[in-house]
């Protein structure tokens, strides 16, 4: 029996149970935060959206010409986040235990360093690309398929990095800023960027996986999930009336960064 099999073998008899861990988590979530059906959330009296026009650039008049589009998109966004994602993540957090958590958690960091692999590839970085095939070896063998993390007590380094930074490093400008649906702040190079990466770890994923179209949604499900859960970011949670831009000028000057590092 290949190793290839053996793994489809022991996902497909794992990921049934996380179904119903996930029921759990949908019936849990939602008896923390129940919702109205037609209510409209409250936004703070001081958002950004009731202090700035539209029209308006704000701080370093950086290039938003969506702005119109972005914070109808992140308005969207905040309701989402309010309305499912926390409920979820509390859910979790209730019918979950930590041990459960820290595994699902590695077992994704693991998963996505292939993304970092190839884009550390082609940006033509052999330092990155041995470090993070090294964590992956050894996480998805000792770390028994990625659910622990060995190859940070042995000292490996940690890399993340996406084809929107492939981009920038090849000399791809960011573009105008744009806040992606469900996504949130993005840019036109990095929303490609993303749909690149998605199509490539999908594609991967399928092809070592085989998973069928249960285990493809509860795949994804836990995946939002545990990716909300270690996102400290709360919308209108910073204190500032002009959120919006705040956070525009902060993912804009992160992404620069990551480029130049």
């Amino acid at each position: 029996m290949s190793a290839a099999v053996s793994r489809r073998q022991v996902l497909r008899r794992t990921l049934p149970a996380l179904g119903l861990i996930i029921l759990g988590v949908l019936t849990g979530g939602c008896s923390t935060a129940p919702v109205v059906v037609g209510d409209e959330p409250e936004e703070p009296v001081f958002s950004a959206d009731r202090l700035i026009r539209p029209d308006v650039q704000q701080f370093d008049e950086m290039d938003d010409p969506f702005m119109a589009f972005n914070k109808t998109m992140y308005r969207f966004n905040y309701r989402v986040d309010k309305y499912v994602l926390l409920p979820l993540v509390i859910g979790y957090y209730k019918v979950t235990p930590s041990f459960f958590r820290a595994g699902v958690h590695n077992f994704f960091t693991n998963f996505f360093n292939i993304r970092t692999i190839y884009n550390s590839l082609l940006q033509g970085s052999g330092r990155k690309t041995l470090h993070t095939t090294g964590r992956f070896a050894v996480n998805t063998t000792i770390g028994l398929l990625g659910l622990f993390d060995p190859a940070t007590p042995m000292g490996i380094p940690q890399h993340r990095e996406d084809f929107g930074q492939t981009l920038g490093k090849w000399g791809v400008g960011a573009g105008p800023y744009l806040v992606l649906p469900l996504l949130g702040p993005s840019s036109v190079r990095d929303g490609i960027g993303t749909g690149v990466d998605w199509y490539v770890t999908t594609q991967i994923r399928d092809a070592i996986l085989d998973p069928d179209r249960t285990m493809q949604i509860i795949w994804s499900l836990l995946y939002a999930i545990d990716t909300r859960a270690h996102v400290k970011f709360l919308y209108y949670g910073t204190g500032s009336p002009f959120e919006y831009s705040l956070v525009r000028t902060l993912y804009t000057e992160k992404r620069r960064l990551d480029i130049e590092k």
